[in-house]
């Protein structure tokens, strides 16, 4: 490491206990006797809205620990331009890779072309960007494939509309932040599978933009309109599910029974009511990211080809699953 460098890093650790940002890793190369080979990976994560997104920070900084590597974290606070922000900070201290969770698919192209001049590789992580967008922009993606855990949630519809013995299934959906990748991939991928069947149909689709207490709020709100003609909830994520419960069951109906519900992640406390059977279908889409993310900064810092995307394994649970000997989720 140059002594340029160096002196940037650490003022970097400074300017960033004031702007948002946390450096971690216990002590400089420097201060280890290391022969100034350790990476500096810049990782600009959207927030901590969910438990989901706090096991997903958790899992980056302990696999940066793991690894070796020196992590400079920002937390946008659901801010777009936050993010944009940290990323030219990364730029201007000359991390080796900068990896980011894109809140949002659009508005990103000016600051990826000035990591790409800067000749700094980008690792999206958990988001994608607009297809619109150069994808010479970014290297690599490393998440869901949010399209399929729509359809997964579509096909446990399916086998669930052939226990109830209704014509007719009228579904409220509650869609994740807008514009954002999850949000629109796993809307299209459950329509998709349950696009002509004329036992189901989508009463109403709002946003809860992937918090609880949006998510509570909206289906009070789709309660008072829709009373007991709700049939199906089918939610983007476990935050607003477990919001969406609590306005059920103040409405004296039962989550699981009165209502089927559907949801996306796989939190402990939604994989807790799996088994209580207040939730019927959990499609996992985990946040244990931190080690993928490492090895493709140990790749693409030594110059190395790295697949164009990576998706980690990932399955669901059911109120057809026997859930009692499954260690617990962590998150």
């Amino acid at each position: 490491m140059s002594k340029n460098r160096f002196l940037l890093v650490l003022l970097a650790g400074c300017l960033f206990l004031f702007a948002g940002f946390t450096p971690t890793g216990k002590k400089q190369p420097e201060e280890t006797g290391e022969s100034g080979n350790r990476l500096l990976l810049g990782f600009a994560q959207i927030g901590s809205e969910s438990s989901w997104r706090i096991g997903n920070t958790r899992s980056v900084q302990e696999a940066a620990e793991q690894h070796g590597i020196q992590l400079m974290m920002s937390d946008a606070n659901q801010k777009q331009e936050n993010e944009i922000r940290a990323i030219r900070q990364f730029i201007a201290y000359q991390v080796d890779v900068i990896a980011f969770v894109p809140i949002v698919e659009e508005g990103w192209e000016n600051v990826l072309y000035e990591a790409k001049n800067a000749g700094i590789p980008v690792i999206l992580s958990d988001r994608q960007i607009s297809e619109k967008i150069d994808e010479n922009l970014y290297t690599t993606y490393v998440g869901a494939d949010f399209y399929v855990e729509g359809r997964r949630a579509g096909e446990f519809l399916l086998r669930k509309a052939e226990e109830s013995g209704k014509e007719t299934l009228r579904i409220v959906e509650l869609l994740g932040t807008p514009g954002s990748t999850p949000a629109l991939q796993r809307e299209k991928g459950f329509h998709d599978v349950i696009a002509g069947d004329s036992r189901f149909e989508v009463i109403e689709s709002v946003s809860g933009d992937f918090l609880r207490s949006k998510g509570k709020e909206s289906m009070e709100k789709l309660l008072e309109k829709w009373g007991d003609g709700i049939d199906v909830l089918y939610s983007h994520n476990d935050g607003m599910t477990l919001g969406a419960i609590d306005a059920i069951e103040k409405a004296g109906l039962q989550p699981g029974r009165d209502i089927i519900i559907i949801t996306v992640d796989g939190e402990q406390a939604a994989f807790d009511l799996v088994k209580e059977g207040k939730i019927n279908c959990v499609v996992e889409c985990t946040p244990m990211l931190g080690d993928l993310i490492m090895e493709l900064t140990e790749k693409l810092a030594a110059g190395e080809e790295v697949p164009r995307v990576i998706h980690p394994e990932e399955t669901m649970f059911t109120e057809y699953d026997d859930l009692s000997g499954l260690p617990a989720r962590g998150y």
